[in-house]
């Protein structure tokens, strides 16, 4: 099986691919289309020449890639994606090999994370509505990284089973530390999962967001709830 998890930055998609990856028969691949992204838009990026110099920036080599075989002969493969990557013009058509599952998170918990690591932000940059035209284009099952943080046995095991894959509980842990499969920009963005061994436990009250970006989560807030009522229903 070829998954195919499309998110948002700053969504807990970097967790999900450790507990994908510590299943131990699946391979993963951490936000293929990033380099092709920056390098065909120009995007002011943390670390964007070096994440260009270490990947590969023709998207259509890429693509080629996701159609192919899964690395190392495991039987199933996790690609951790970015809607927003997708710049027009890309291939998209190995993805319709795939399950496409679509990771969703508040925008006001996705606006105060992204701030902590990059300040400036638009509504592009935080994915929402290239996420609602990917859906519309991929459909597939849709789960809220806040039903995985409040119960992730319970989560992960209702989206194996729609899925048509096995639930493993290896997916509930992973030890702590950086990974080989990590993109070069790990450095900047995965601190926090790298401290982990597990994903955290359930989030708290909405942080405020500030009257600045007011306008950003008024803009985002739609799409999250018309892509929340089609998400998989905690047990």
């Amino acid at each position: 099986m070829k998954i195919a998890m499309w998110s948002g930055p700053r969504n807990l998609s970097t967790a999900m691919m450790y507990a994908f990856a510590a299943r131990g028969d699946c391979a993963v691949w951490d936000e293929p289309f990033y380099a092709p992204y920056l390098a065909a838009t120009g995007a002011d990026h943390p670390m964007a020449a070096e994440i260009m110099a270490a990947h590969e920036i023709d998207p259509a080599r890429v693509a080629a890639a996701c159609a192919g075989p899964v690395p190392g002969g495991l039987a199933h493969w996790y690609m951790k994606h970015m809607p927003h990557h997708m710049v027009a013009g890309f291939p998209l058509d190995w993805a319709e090999a795939c399950v496409n599952v679509h990771l969703i998170r508040h925008p006001a918990r996705v606006i105060a994370s992204y701030a902590e690591k990059r300040g400036e932000m638009s509504l592009e940059d935080i994915g929402f509505p290239q996420q609602m035209a990917l859906w519309e284009q991929l459909p597939g099952p849709v789960i809220d990284s806040g039903d995985i943080r409040a119960d992730p046995g319970g989560a992960l095991g209702r989206l194996c089973a729609e899925i048509g894959l096995s639930f493993s509980d290896r997916m509930l842990g992973w030890p702590e530390g950086p990974r080989d499969y990590d993109g070069v920009w790990a450095a900047h963005w995965y601190n926090a999962v790298h401290r982990s061994t597990g994903f955290a436990g359930a989030e708290g009250p909405l942080p405020e967001v500030p009257e600045g970006r007011r306008a950003l989560l008024e803009a985002a807030l739609p799409i999250y709830e018309a892509m929340k009522a089609r998400a998989l229903l905690p047990g």
